[in-house]
């Protein structure tokens, strides 16, 4: 018999908002933050600890069941979700044609262009 795990509240709720801020799949995400991260130097046998941070760290999340979260993936969950939300509240001029801000958000797993 498996027995569920029982999560905090705010924890739950933090997952779900997570979710929905973080809006592009974590393979998307890997093939992104690879790109970001490729420069002039070669990866090293294991390409996921080349990647940027915090998308690493996002990452390595979207890869978790809830239940297996640490202290460490819901500060990141955290962070990420309040960033997300100033850079979305701080939307440019040029709106979704300012690359920089784009980037920045595909960066943290938010794709503007992905309808909510």
């Amino acid at each position: 018999m498996v027995r569920e795990q029982r999560l905090d509240p705010e924890v739950e709720v933090l997952w779900d908002d997570f979710h929905a801020e973080v809006n592009v799949p974590s393979e998307q995400l890997r093939q992104w933050l690879l790109t970001r991260g490729s420069g002039e130097e070669a990866f090293s046998p294991n390409p996921d600890l080349d990647l940027p941070e915090p998308g690493r760290q996002i990452l390595a999340v979207l890869r978790k069941r809830k239940v297996d979260l640490t202290p460490e993936d819901i500060e990141v969950m955290r962070e990420a979700v309040e960033r997300i939300r100033e850079l979305t509240a701080a939307k440019p001029s040029r709106g979704n044609a300012d690359d920089e801000w784009r980037h920045s958000l595909l960066d943290l797993g938010h794709d503007v262009l992905v309808e909510r």
